[in-house]
């Protein structure tokens, strides 16, 4: 790779540094090709994408960034995980998928980047446990339609409570007549 091809991939991966909300690193070291294909396909799926970068150049990324705090983390081999639009989802496909490899020290999660704030290799784990995007839109709408809904039973009590007394006020003069 010439010098302005590794100029042009360093610019790349600070724009998409910068887009991106969520970013893992990790050690790959003992995956298989099929392990790797898998996983990439899988990523791919929540709108994420996994790439393996030389060290420098991602040192060279994020230099002058708000990301420099990532730069422990780019030592050894080294693979990036860049989440999509939903990096919960990409979160969640994560710990699914290295579950078992991560038992088996094959892929090492060194660390992490998340809406601003750089992750320790335990924080990261912590982003899946996050709700997804769809169950804060549900917690939204639950939230947006329980106060029209309080309303609306207030405004019924009074007709509500006028007809349980009329109903109680009947079964009395049936019983007191039988």
């Amino acid at each position: 790779m010439n010098r302005t091809d590794k100029i042009e991939l360093v610019e790349q991966l600070s724009t998409r540094l910068a887009e991106t909300p969520f970013v893992v690193f990790a050690d790959y070291r003992g995956i298989t090709v099929p392990q790797v294909t898998e996983f990439r396909r899988r990523i791919r799926e929540t709108g994420g994408e996994y790439q393996v970068i030389k060290n420098t150049l991602l040192r060279r990324a994020v230099e002058g960034t708000d990301k420099e705090g990532v730069g422990p983390y780019l030592s050894g081999m080294t693979g990036v995980v860049f989440s999509g639009e939903d990096a919960i989802a990409t979160a969640k496909s994560l710990r699914e998928l290295t579950k078992d490899l991560v038992k088996e020290e094959k892929f090492v999660i060194k660390g992490g980047w998340f809406e601003g704030i750089a992750l320790k290799p335990t924080e990261v784990a912590k982003v899946a446990d996050l709700p997804s995007r769809e169950e804060l839109l549900s917690l939204l709408l639950r939230t947006l339609q329980e106060g029209p809904r309080q309303v609306l039973g207030v405004i019924q009590a009074p007709g509500r409570d006028l007809l349980y007394l009329l109903k109680n006020y009947e079964r009395k003069l049936e019983e007191s007549a039988g």
